[in-house]
């Protein structure tokens, strides 16, 4: 068996601390493993980040698509912090005009958009589609919301001294293939503080799906209205929802470009 080696670009970027590698390749040439992902996303021995997403050319009625797997190399349906990442990436690199498009998700189609950069920032929105009440159960303020992807939410009197980890980690066994967890605390009708344990990740600084989850959960509990500021451990995220349907805003930043080899047997 022989090895071979090729070059592949990459290009990191972050909402609100919540950070990915894409990669775009239009015409879907490179096909990355779950181990080569779980490889470049290693914060100790890689380049790190919570994601790994690459975007391929138009399908489905989308201008790009997007393909988002978690640090374990597992497929996830969405995030919406990487959904505005992507925006930004193809903007940035001349693939689309900025202002509204659609991509392509795990999740289905969705509509975007974007401003043009300034330096590293981009301002951007992106609709997260009508997320399900699966339930809620209002004694113990807690639901289970899906935004494409599954939610658990539960408030809590304070995050302080919550240890998101353990916390997280227990409640995967609740739903196969595991589950996103929140944990959200109510400051006022109007913004909410979130700790938040994505499946296949662990604790992230942001979580642009878990947000919306919060809000569509908060609001169904009678706690929040429909336009709450998402204050995120790593930065806020606004959210509103809209006739049903939830929309996500915030800046992304780009961090950086990187050049990388990849070795493959043959």
């Amino acid at each position: 068996m022989e090895l071979h080696s090729f070059q592949i670009g990459l290009t990191k970027f972050d909402g609100a601390g919540n950070d990915f590698l894409v990669m775009v390749d239009l015409e879907d040439r490179v096909q990355i493993t779950p181990d080569e992902v779980a490889s470049l996303t290693n914060r100790q021995h890689g380049i790190g980040s919570d994601g790994f997403i690459t975007v391929t050319g138009p399908s489905g009625g989308g201008d790009v698509t997007m393909a988002l797997r978690n640090q374990d190399g597992s497929f996830a349906e969405i995030s919406g912090n990487g959904l505005r990442c992507v925006a930004h990436a193809v903007v940035r690199a001349g693939i689309v005009a900025a202002g509204a498009f659609w991509v392509m998700t795990g999740a289905g189609l969705r509509r975007v958009r974007c401003s043009a950069p300034e330096g590293d920032v981009a301002t951007n929105e992106a609709s997260m589609g009508h997320p399900e009440i699966e339930s809620v159960v209002d004694d113990v303020h807690e639901a289970f919301i899906s935004v494409g992807n599954p939610h658990l939410v539960k408030v809590v009197d304070s995050l302080e001294g919550l240890d998101v980890e353990r916390e997280g980690h227990r409640l995967q066994s609740l739903r196969q293939g595991g589950i996103n967890v929140e944990f959200i605390e109510i400051l006022n009708d109007q913004e909410i503080n979130l700790g938040v344990y994505e499946r296949g990740v662990g604790p992230t600084l942001a979580c642009g799906s878990g947000s919306v989850a919060a809000v569509v959960a908060s609001h169904a509990l009678g706690l929040t209205s429909e336009i709450v500021t998402v204050h995120n451990p790593g930065g806020p995220l606004a959210v509103r929802i809209e006739n049903g349907e939830a929309w996500l805003s915030g800046t992304t930043h780009h961090i950086a470009d990187f050049v990388t080899t990849l070795e493959r047997s043959s």
